[in-house]
């Protein structure tokens, strides 16, 4: 009979305060969506971070006869012999050295024709203006350092490019933007609270009759406050769910879209739907927490019932 009596009241409840109701659920899937978009956005850099951190390369480019201005390659061009040396030096630092490819000016410059085709400074690129390098694989991306040290104005090395810095600077990107998500969302989680505190105290003053009634004839604070926790805690309930929604929708339509498949068989590491299942359940409790916690403190303190 008391659980029929509550869940009267609440129905009842939300009825009376639709429009209340539905502002709580706005401002809890805004908040919900905005925190779980900054723990997608801090999981992507995980995956990315351990996908490229694995294959970084370290690029030692050898002179072209275009780089005599070059201190180390004042010679012009790399010989064959400085070349050899080079390549021998970077086979000696094993174990720090796992793989070295050579890549022939041609190869760089049918690999820059593929990437940039299309580009109106292609025409004025050439075989022989393009470097060949050796793209060297460390055990130990992080001691980019001995390479440079090892390599920097030796005879025959123009320049010694590490992935590991273009690659930070994305990455560096990527933390931002979660960070300023996860800012966002604390903003708007307090909005949530401070909307959802006034939203009880309206309530209860509208229905502050039937309040005074219900005391009247014995009725527990618990059975006094139920139907307003509940209804609190239906509006989060229902923002979670739609901000949950809207996050399966941006990484199923959005980022899974924007990444094509490869043509060379690998397979580049990215958030998916799973991982958004993975949130949900943390999103959805700390939602009902929230508006638990928020719904119990505004009855006891500021609402006499």
């Amino acid at each position: 009979m008391r659980l029929r009596f509550i869940l009267g009241e609440v129905g009842s409840g939300l009825r009376r305060n639709a429009s209340m109701f539905i502002s709580v659920v706005l401002v809890a899937m805004v908040s919900l969506f905005f925190l779980g978009a900054g723990l997608l956005a801090q999981r992507e850099v995980n995956l990315a971070k351990g996908y490229w951190y694995d294959k970084v390369q370290v690029s030692v480019f050898m002179c072209t006869a275009q780089s005599s201005d070059v201190a180390s390659c004042s010679d012009g061009a790399v010989t064959p012999a400085q070349q050899e040396a080079i390549k021998h030096q970077l086979e000696s630092m094993k174990p720090l050295v796992e793989q070295v490819y050579y890549e022939s000016a041609q190869d760089a410059y049918a690999r820059f024709k593929e990437q940039f085709a299309g580009s109106p400074y292609l025409s004025q690129v050439t075989v022989d203006s393009m470097p060949s390098s050796f793209r060297v694989k460390l055990s130990d991306p992080s001691r980019y350092d001995d390479i440079v040290q090892a390599f920097d104005g030796m005879a025959g090395v123009e320049a010694v490019s590490d992935q590991t810095k273009v690659l930070d600077s994305f990455f560096k990107l990527l933390n931002v933007i979660s960070i300023g998500a996860a800012v966002l969302a604390v903003v708007m989680v307090l909005c949530s609270i401070l909307l959802i505190s006034t939203t009880i105290r309206q309530a209860a003053f509208t229905r502050r009759r039937q309040v005074n009634i219900m005391r009247l004839v014995g009725a527990s604070k618990a059975t006094i406050s139920l139907p307003f926790i509940i209804e609190t805690m239906a509006a989060a309930l229902v923002g979670a769910g739609l901000a949950v929604g809207l996050l399966w929708a941006m990484v199923h339509f959005g980022v899974s879209q924007l990444v094509s498949a490869p043509t060379d068989g690998t397979i580049i590491s990215i958030i998916t739907t799973r991982d958004v299942w993975l949130i949900a359940p943390w999103l959805v409790g700390g939602a009902l927490i929230l508006a638990f916690v928020t719904s119990w403190i505004t009855l006891r303190r500021q609402v006499q019932v």
